[in-house]
C-alpha cells in the first residue's frame, strides 16, 4: 500500500521509526516531512500531506504530532480527508470499518513507538465495511462542500 507520513518536530523521531516499520511490512511511503527536531508548525504538514493524499499520491496517511490532536484538526480541512485520531485498537479499526476513515492520526507524546506501529498496522489491514456506513460517509462529503470547508487537491503536483 502506498502511504503518506507526516509529522511535525516533536513527532519526527516517531515517525521516522513507524517509516522503517511500514518500509519493513513491504509498503512504500511517502514522506512529507518534517526532517528534524527544529520547530514547525503542524498544519503545514498535515495541508501537504492531506494534499498528497487528495492527489492521489498515497492510499492512505499517517500524520503524527505531540498529541495527534492538532495535525489531526488540520488534517480534516483538507476535501477528501478523513482523519481520525487513533489511540486503541478499538479507534484504529472503527475509524476504518465504519467512517473509511483514510488518514490515521497519532500522539508521539502519548504513545510509544510499539504502540503506534501496531495500531497502524490494524488501521490499515482493515476494510471500509460499506452498507449502511457508505451512506454517512456520503453525508461528511457532502458536509465539505455545503459549509464550504476543506481545500481542494492543488493543480499541477501535491505540494
Amino acid at each position: 500500500m502506498r502511504i503518506v507520513v507526516v509529522s511535525d518536530h516533536a513527532a519526527f523521531e516517531a515517525k521516522a521509526a513507524l517509516k522503517a516499520h511500514l518500509v519493513a511490512k513491504g509498503h512504500q511511503v511517502l514522506d512529507l516531512g518534517t526532517d528534524g527536531a527544529a520547530s514547525v508548525d503542524y498544519p503545514d504538514f498535515a495541508a501537504k500531506g492531506g494534499r498528497a493524499l487528495a492527489a492521489g499520491l498515497g492510499e492512505r496517511g499517517i500524520f503524527l504530532c505531540g498529541s495527534g490532536v492538532g495535525i489531526c484538526i488540520a488534517a480534516n480541512k483538507v476535501r477528501g480527508v478523513r482523519a481520525a485520531q487513533v489511540y486503541d485498537t478499538f479507534t484504529a479499526e472503527m475509524s476504518r470499518r465504519h467512517n473509511d476513515a483514510n488518514v490515521a492520526c497519532f500522539g508521539a507524546r502519548t504513545h510509544d513507538g510499539q504502540t503506534i506501529a501496531r495500531l497502524a498496522d490494524v488501521f490499515l489491514a482493515t476494510p471500509f465495511e460499506g452498507g449502511r456506513h457508505a451512506q454517512r460517509v456520503e453525508k461528511i462529503s457532502a458536509l465539505e462542500i455545503a459549509e464550504g470547508t476543506g481545500t481542494s487537491a492543488p493543480t499541477g503536483g501535491c505540494c
